[in-house]
């Protein structure tokens, strides 16, 4: 299984626009944060976790161009639907399905109803919902994948379980025990830490490396950044050997992963 960080970055992105601050500034590619999506390879499917407005600039930096076997999708904020419509190239290789649960569906075929319709025109991405729920586990081709339910301040959203080694959650300011539960042995646990300071919908970087360490994967990969999160040099340099910050196009091989050294 391979995980590759298509964007590491909050709803605004880093550079945010405007801002003149030492990250938003900063030379190093790094600090660079367009907004979360992963890539994942398994042994038999090429699954995408989100589908933001950037998803277009983030596949043109990823090779070889191949089929998507499915997307899935955390909540309906735009920094993670964006960019569905840009999956039209990807529809040459056949019809995408898109799964998530029950509220977002609903809101999907709102925002973007000509996708959904019966009569369809030319030219759309061919693109179809599977309604899925959380605990209630599901397959793309032979690898299972379990929606776990995850909180984004009020808002009921999806983290996922992917080949039982992957864990992905996001906009997450609250998980119930539960899902702790359904996430524990994970080799890797990808999570996002948007800042030191407090928010009402996402959790610190505090707090995540609280929820990394009852999780307990092997390694785990911070996401979601905002500006405010800091230098990637700097924080790296604070942060446990085995958790880091990612950044846009890193690659994982989780079956080239260091052995335990704590």
């Amino acid at each position: 299984m391979k995980l590759r960080i298509l964007g590491s970055g909050t709803s605004t992105g880093v550079p945010e626009v405007g801002c003149t601050c030492p990250v938003c500034t900063s030379t190093d590619p790094r600090d660079n944060r367009l907004r979360a999506s992963s890539l994942i390879h398994t042994d038999d499917a090429v699954i995408l976790i989100d589908c933001g407005p950037d998803f277009r600039e983030q596949m043109l930096r990823v090779s070889p161009f191949e089929r998507i076997d499915a997307v899935l999708i955390t909540h309906e904020h735009y920094d993670h639907v964006g960019g569905l419509d840009d999956l039209r190239p990807f529809c040459r290789f056949g019809e995408i399905p898109v799964y998530t649960d029950g509220y977002i569906v609903e809101h999907l075929c709102a925002r973007m109803p000509y996708c959904f319709v019966d009569k369809k025109y030319p030219g759309i991405p061919r693109i179809y919902l599977k309604q899925v729920e959380a605990g209630k586990p599901f397959y793309v081709h032979t690898t299972e994948v379990l929606p776990v339910r995850v909180m984004h301040g009020k808002l009921p959203i999806l983290g996922y379980r992917i080949g039982g080694r992957l864990g992905y959650i996001t906009d997450m300011s609250a998980m119930p025990d539960e899902s702790y539960e359904q996430l524990k042995g994970v080799e890797v646990l990808v999570i996002n830490a948007l800042r030191p300071q407090p928010h009402p919908t996402h959790q610190t970087i505090s707090e995540a490396l609280a929820a990394a360490e009852r999780i307990g994967a092997r390694e785990t990969y911070f996401i979601h950044m905002s500006h405010h999160a800091g230098l990637h040099r700097v924080i790296s340099e604070q942060l446990p050997p085995h958790i880091h910050f990612a950044y846009d196009g890193l690659e994982v091989d989780l079956c080239k992963l260091p052995k335990l050294a704590y």
